[in-house]
């Protein structure tokens, strides 16, 4: 809020350029891994289609809201239609690289049900959570017509709730396993999103910091365990590659999120009023208030810890 008030947005990139180079010099100096590793021909072929399939899915998905406002650089279909058929290629050639084990990204993950549930509770967890960080600034601002300034102060709390919580969810997970918290976790993220519709144009600002604090604990509470225990589930061959394939739906689940639920605020939003634009802020609430509630039921699906799976066959 600080720099967009004094400096530009630009400067929102040279700042965190340092320290991104700060983090790289260190990781090269102290990350060692320990595990043994072999040698695997890297398929030039499938990197280029990985980045054209998801390049072009994220690039699409979050071209759909700028369309809705008329800013969209090009149709959001196009990347999106592209990306998803170099995706298309890209699956048919790591199911037949994987046999030999060559794979740039191996799916065998998703023969485990475990780590299937987990993640398609992560990426219901993460599109309303991209979703709501993209809408409470434009609803702070557009709506409550508070400065950038005040809106990261009124985001922070959230921010600083979901750092602390981290190191207190990851002991609670080693106590009580997955089940024991996720299944609060969602409750809370659902009950959040819903007091997220109730918002209107003279919401007093303590309140939607206040919802906010509590959308955060319920996706701690939620996301920690879900991941740890989907790379617990896998066997040890497949922990990089359930990672990798965690960190990029993630990010297409925000992509998706964002894509969904501001193009549903421009569609709801009749005018540049303040009440048109709390008709669009609510309409766009419900939305990730309805994914929650859907979501909710998925978790009493999730168990307790068990023994890593073995490796099937393909």
């Amino acid at each position: 809020g600080v720099i967009l008030s004094s400096l530009g947005w630009r400067w929102m990139f040279w700042i965190v350029l340092p320290i991104t180079l700060v983090a790289l010099a260190a990781g090269v100096r102290w990350l060692h891994v320990a595990a043994g590793d072999r040698p695997v021909p890297l398929d030039l072929i499938s990197v280029a289609l990985s980045a054209l399939g998801f390049g072009g899915l994220v690039f699409g998905l979050s071209s759909v809201g700028e369309a809705a406002r008329g800013h969209a650089l090009v149709a959001p279909w196009l990347p999106t239609v592209i990306g998803l058929i170099a995706l298309t290629v890209f699956v048919t050639r790591q199911l037949r690289l994987q046999r030999a084990g060559n794979a740039l990204l191996d799916l065998r993950p998703f023969a485990h049900r475990p780590f299937v549930l987990a993640m398609v509770l992560v990426v219901l967890s993460m599109m309303s959570l991209f979703g709501v960080l993209i809408l409470l600034p434009l609803y702070l601002q557009d709506v409550l017509r508070v400065s950038a300034f005040v809106t990261g102060l009124a985001v922070l709390p959230g921010g600083l709730a979901m750092g602390l919580l981290g190191p207190m969810v990851g002991r609670l997970y080693d106590r009580l396993g997955p089940r024991r918290l996720v299944i609060p976790g969602a409750v809370v993220l659902t009950g959040a999103l819903w007091a997220f519709t109730t918002l209107g144009a003279g919401s007093p600002l303590w309140a939607i910091i206040a919802f906010h604090v509590v959308l955060v604990l319920g996706i701690s509470l939620m996301l920690t365990p879900l991941m740890t225990d989907a790379l617990g589930r896998l066997p040890g061959q497949l922990d990089s590659h359930g990672s990798a394939i965690m960190a990029t739906l993630q990010q297409v689940a925000g992509a998706a999120g964002t894509a969904l639920f501001i193009t549903v605020m421009a569609v709801a939003s009749t005018g540049a009023t303040a009440g048109t634009d709390v008709a669009g802020a609510r309409a766009a609430f419900l939305v990730a208030a309805i994914i929650a509630t859907i979501a909710l039921p998925l978790t009493f699906l999730v168990g307790t810890r068990k023994e890593a799976a073995a490796l099937p066959d393909t």
